[in-house]
């Protein structure tokens, strides 16, 4: 599972890194409005959480079990519940497959997911909380959902994270079982999703294999490529123009082999001020910090500990301090009620460049930590 929303961290997460270091964190101020997104792959939903209650709201549907009443497109067929992958290879399932990544728009109007196993990109309304191109169903009734799920945005196999430019026009998707990644024209994919024949993909702009995540410098003018195949760093000028349309090119292309020998980095981000990216090295189970160039220079490589497994990396700055929060996908025993949790690291981005470390952990209160966001 994935937490998407920009606007807030949850809030058991905000509370347990309170217990642990006052010195960055505080208890969770939620507004009504406030809304947490979180992926889940195997079900296909997207499950909308109001932090301020604590409460499930809403189950944003991407199956299409349910929209029409008739075997084989029925969920339960003949009363024995299949296994998962039995219902999505089903031949007339046109669902989709694996949700997995999932961003907000900058302006927290649109979050953006994608299916890996189908290789698509949908885009939700985050105030209707409904997916954009879904049509009436023709065979709605009292068991049927009354929407048809649009195919998204085909970009390629396996789709693994999207991210918006700074200014909202774009949306790029690493296709990390390629070597590329689709640049998608944010307004053309709203009209391509509800069905208009336009084309929404501006173009595939060619990378290190496997890329798993892009993402932009703080003025948008750069953008870092990490790859779960290759221990490298791809760095491309953006190239905006008048019309807010890139136009990219590859500046570097970085070895980081003595960060992550084994080629595996999923996740990355750069921070709130603008100087540094900070990378996951997931089978390595360290995190490193980069400086933020045409250029780039390894300035810390921080280890979490053995199997720590690390997922996203989170900013954390108030008045009290700088931190980074790492999800671990690890899960260890002793947790909230003495069952079995996964933790989140913190590490101090106030110490000088090659003296952070983790300084304190907190329990996830889930098991594999992944996705991670704060209130801006």
């Amino acid at each position: 599972m994935e937490v998407t929303r920009r606007s807030m961290l949850m809030s058991g997460m905000a509370f347990g890194a309170w217990k642990v270091s006052r010195a960055w964190a505080q208890p969770a101020m939620t507004r009504a409005s406030d809304r947490v997104f979180i992926c889940n792959e195997d079900s296909n939903t997207v499950a909308v959480i109001d932090p301020d209650r604590n409460v499930v709201i809403e189950s944003i549907n991407l199956t299409s079990f349910d929209e029409d009443p008739r075997p084989p497109f029925r969920y339960i067929t003949g009363g024995v519940m299949p296994t998962h992958v039995a219902t999505v290879r089903k031949p007339l399932y046109h669902g989709a497959i694996d949700i997995h990544g999932a961003a907000p728009s900058p302006d927290n109007t649109l979050i953006a997911t994608t299916g890996r196993g189908t290789s698509n990109v949908y885009l939700v309304d985050t105030v209707t909380m409904r997916v954009i191109g879904n049509t009436p169903n023709p065979q709605a009734g009292p068991t049927t959902n009354p929407e048809r799920l649009t195919s998204g945005i085909i970009v390629g196999r396996e789709p693994h994270e999207p991210t918006f430019s700074r200014n909202g026009k774009e949306l790029w998707v690493t296709v990390h079982g390629e070597d590329r990644i689709a640049i998608i024209d944010v307004e053309q994919a709203r009209r391509a999703s509800a069905g208009e024949d336009v084309v929404a993909l501006r173009e595939y702009l060619p990378t290190i294999n496997g890329p798993a995540q892009a993402w932009f410098s703080k003025d948008g003018t750069l953008a870092f490529v990490a790859s779960q195949k290759t221990s490298q760093l791809d760095v491309f000028e953006t190239g905006f123009d008048r019309d807010r349309r890139s136009r990219p090119k590859r500046l570097k292309t970085v070895d980081i082999r003595t960060q992550d020998p084994r080629a595996f980095t999923p996740f990355l981000k750069t921070s709130p001020d603008g100087s540094e990216v900070w990378l996951s090295h997931k089978l390595a189970d360290a995190v490193s910090a980069w400086s933020i160039d045409a250029d780039p220079k390894p300035l810390d490589t921080v280890a979490l500990g053995e199997n720590a497994r690390p997922n996203h990396v989170e900013f954390v700055e108030n008045a009290r301090g700088k931190a980074l929060y790492v999800s671990f996908a690890r899960v260890d025993d002793n947790g909230p009620g003495n069952v079995a949790s996964s933790r989140i690291g913190i590490i101090d981005r106030a110490a000088g460049s090659g003296s952070r470390k983790v300084v304190g952990h907190f329990f996830s209160q889930g098991r594999e930590a992944h996705g991670l966001w704060t209130n801006p």
